[in-house]
C-alpha cells in the first residue's frame, strides 16, 4: 500500500463523519496523476507554500502601512496566524487539518499592496471592480506558475468564499472563514495598542469581560466556543453570546482603528500611488514586463495591469512609482 493510501485510510477511520476526505475530493480542473506520498490536499498546501505569491505576502501591509518596528503584522504573519487558529479548531472538531491548512495559507494570495486601501482603489478604477478573494482564486487558477496551481475544488472554494456572504461547502472552509476574523480582530487590537492608536483602557470593558482581558485569552475563548458550539453539526459557528461580543469588538475596531484613525493617515497617499501606476501602465504598456506583455493578445490590458499591480509588494509599488514619477538629479560627468 502506498503512503498516500495509508494516510487516506487513516482519514476514513479516524476523522469525523463531517470531515472532507482527501480520497473523496471533487478533483482538479485538469486531471493529474496522484502522488505516491501526499494526499491531494497536502499537495495543494505544498504548492501554495512554494508559490511566489505566498512569499510576496511578507512585504504586503496588513493594517499599518510601512510601520517602524519589527513586530507589526504583515499579510504573511496574518496568514500564519489564521492558519494556526484554523488548524486548532479543525483538530478540536476532528476535521481535515490538511485541507484547512491549504485554504488558510492560500486565502489572501490575491491581496493588494497597502492592505485594504489597495483593494479599495482597484475596486474603484478597474472595470468590473476588484475583490481580493476573487483575485486570490485568479492567482491560483491562472497567474501562479505555468497556468495556475491547479488546486482541488475544495481548496478553491474555501479561498473564494473565505469572505463574503457565501459559505464554503466544506466545514474546513467554514473554519478558515471564521478563523480569519478571529485573527485580524485580535492581532489588529494588539498592533493598534503597540502603535499608540489605542490604549488597553480604550477597549470596551463589557466585551472584555465576556471575551477575555488579553490577546491570548480572547483567542482561546473564541476558539473554544466554536469547537463546543460546532461539534456534531454541519456548520461552524459561535454561540450567540460570543458571536455578538465578537461582532461588537469588530465594530469597535472599524470605528476607532480602520476608519479615520492615525493608523490610516498614509492610505490616501497609497491610493494615489496605485491609481497613478495603473493609468501609467495603461498608457505606457512598454513599461510592463515581458511576462505581462506576452498575454496582451489574450487578456484585456486593464485586467493585465490590475493583475500586475495587485501582485506587487508595498516596496515594489513604491519603487515603481519613484521610477516613473519622481525626478532624479542630472548626472554630470565632471571628467569631461
Amino acid at each position: 500500500m502506498l503512503i498516500r493510501e495509508r494516510i487516506e485510510q487513516r482519514e476514513k477511520e479516524f476523522l469525523s463523519p463531517f470531515a472532507a476526505l482527501s480520497a473523496n475530493t471533487k478533483g482538479r480542473r485538469r486531471p493529474e496523476p496522484k502522488c505516491s506520498v501526499r494526499t491531494e490536499f497536502q499537495r495543494d498546501r505544498d504548492r501554495i507554500i512554494h508559490s511566489k505569491a505566498f512569499r510576496r505576502l511578507k512585504h504586503k501591509t496588513q493594517v499599518f502601512i510601512a510601520p517602524e518596528g519589527d513586530h507589526f503584522r504583515t499579510r504573511l504573519t496574518h496568514t500564519l496566524e489564521v492558519n494556526q487558529i484554523a488548524r486548532t479548531i479543525a483538530r478540536g472538531l476532528n476535521l481535515n487539518e490538511d485541507l484547512t491548512e491549504a485554504i488558510a495559507l492560500g486565502h489572501d494570495l490575491g491581496h493588494t499592496p497597502f492592505g485594504h486601501a489597495g483593494e479599495e482603489v482597484l475596486n474603484e478604477i478597474v472595470p468590473g471592480g476588484f475583490k481580493h478573494n476573487e483575485q486570490s482564486l485568479r492567482v491560483v487558477d491562472y497567474l501562479e506558475g505555468e497556468g495556475g496551481l491547479n488546486l482541488t475544488e475544495e481548496v478553491r472554494d474555501g479561498i473564494l468564499n473565505h469572505t463574503g456572504p457565501i459559505k464554503p461547502f466544506t466545514l474546513e472552509g467554514q473554519i478558515v472563514k471564521i478563523a480569519d476574523r478571529i485573527a485580524y480582530i485580535n492581532h489588529d487590537i494588539d498592533d493598534a495598542i503597540r502603535a499608540g492608536v489605542l490604549k488597553k483602557e480604550d477597549l470596551p470593558a463589557d466585551l472584555l469581560s465576556i471575551l477575555g482581558e488579553d490577546h491570548s485569552s480572547r483567542i482561546n475563548k473564541m476558539v473554544t466556543d466554536i469547537i463546543e458550539n460546532s461539534e456534531g453539526k454541519w456548520e461552524i459557528s459561535m454561540s450567540p453570546l460570543i458571536k455578538e461580543a465578537t461582532d461588537q469588538l469588530r465594530k469597535f475596531l472599524f470605528d476607532n482603528v480602520y476608519i479615520g484613525s492615525s493608523a490610516k493617515a498614509e492610505e490616501g497617499k497609497a491610493k494615489r500611488l496605485l491609481k497613478e501606476l495603473y493609468f501609467y501602465y495603461l498608457e505606457n504598456t512598454d513599461a510592463l514586463p515581458e511576462s505581462v506583455k506576452s498575454k496582451m493578445d489574450e487578456v484585456p490590458i486593464e485586467k493585465l495591469v490590475c493583475d500586475y499591480i495587485a501582485g506587487m509588494t508595498d516596496r515594489y509599488a513604491i519603487s515603481q512609482y519613484q521610477k516613473f514619477f519622481v525626478p532624479r538629479g542630472f548626472n554630470v560627468d565632471c571628467a569631461n
